[in-house]
Order: C-alpha cells, then sequence, then structure tokens
C-alpha cells in the first residue's frame, strides 16, 4: 500500500512568521498590561508556596508561545479541510484569551474574572490541541507543555485569589478574594 508523500514544503516559512508574531504579541501585551513582577499591585500580594521564580515565566512563555507558533504553521501547512478550518479558529479564540489574561489579572487586578478566561482558555486550548492532533499529531504533541503550563498558571491564579482576600478589583466570589 503506497503511502502519500507529506509536503512539507512552506512550513518552516510558516512557522518563521508565526512564532515570532505570537512571542511579539505576547511579550508586547505582557509589558504592557505590566505583568508578573514588578507590578506595584501584584508584587504585595501573597503568593502561592508552588509559585515558580519570576524569571521562570518569561522562558517558559517564550519557548510555550514558540512552539505554539509550530504547531499552528504545521496545521496551516495541510491542506484545506473544514476540520483545519474549526482547529485555526478555535486555537485562534484561545490565544486571545491567552492574550487578553494578562491584562484583565495584572493591568485591572480582576483576580476571578482571569480565572474565569484561563478556564475558557483552558477549554479551548485543549480541544484545539484534540484538532491540531488529528490534522498533524506532531502539532497536537506541541501543544501538550502548553496545556501543562496552563493547568498551573489556572491553580496559581485561583490560589492568588484565595491567598490574598480583598486584593480583586471585581470579585465575583470564586476565589474567594
Amino acid at each position: 500500500m503506497a503511502s502519500a508523500e507529506r509536503n512539507d514544503r512552506g512550513l518552516w516559512r510558516k512557522a518563521l512568521v508565526a512564532a515570532p508574531a505570537i512571542v511579539i504579541a505576547g511579550s508586547l501585551i505582557g509589558v504592557l498590561s505590566n505583568s508578573g513582577f514588578g507590578n506595584d499591585w501584584y508584587d504585595p500580594l501573597d503568593k502561592p508556596a508552588f509559585q515558580p521564580p519570576g524569571w521562570a515565566f518569561g522562558v517558559v512563555w517564550t519557548t510555550l508561545y514558540t512552539m505554539m507558533g509550530i504547531a499552528l504553521a504545521a496545521v496551516l501547512n495541510e491542506p484545506e479541510t473544514p476540520l483545519r478550518k474549526t482547529a485555526v479558529s478555535l486555537f485562534a479564540a484561545q490565544l486571545t484569551l491567552n492574550f487578553a489574561w494578562s491584562p484583565i489579572f495584572f493591568g485591572f487586578h480582576m483576580i476571578d474574572l482571569a480565572l474565569v478566561v484561563i478556564l475558557l482558555m483552558l477549554i479551548l486550548a485543549l480541544t484545539t490541541a484534540r484538532l491540531f492532533r488529528q490534522i498533524r499529531p506532531v502539532a497536537g504533541w506541541l501543544l501538550l507543555p502548553y496545556l501543562l503550563w496552563l493547568c498551573l498558571a489556572t491553580a496559581l491564579n485561583y490560589e492568588t485569589g484565595r491567598l490574598n482576600p480583598g486584593a480583586d478589583a471585581a470579585p465575583l466570589g470564586i476565589s474567594g478574594a
């Protein structure tokens, strides 16, 4: 039985556009929302015991955004189908939520709303990874570290709210803030 040869022509060209675009956009949003350590609102908050050191976030997010860009490029390099269109739309939706999270949490100090956003992001990212895996298995697997990090980020978001009652600018009664 003859197997169709995969045509990866153009894959790395797409990746060299997608990955830097996602890294730059994510970094810019992080800077504009004053995310992480150095934020006058965030620095004095009690942090969960399992929180990674501050330097790890830049390294991890740069790596994850790069992997996401390569995964997207791999899917975009496949023939256009309704499944691919759905997968790319879901990827865009979860990435939009990803980019919205830092301004909501660090900029507007809305811990509970950020928790809702990250939970929706996690659901969309899980669905995206599943669809990416159907289209191009390596693309789905490239999203696995992102999914694991989102689980950690969700726990950090929740615990930050729980440990800092009164810190949420618009509490929804979810994390106790």
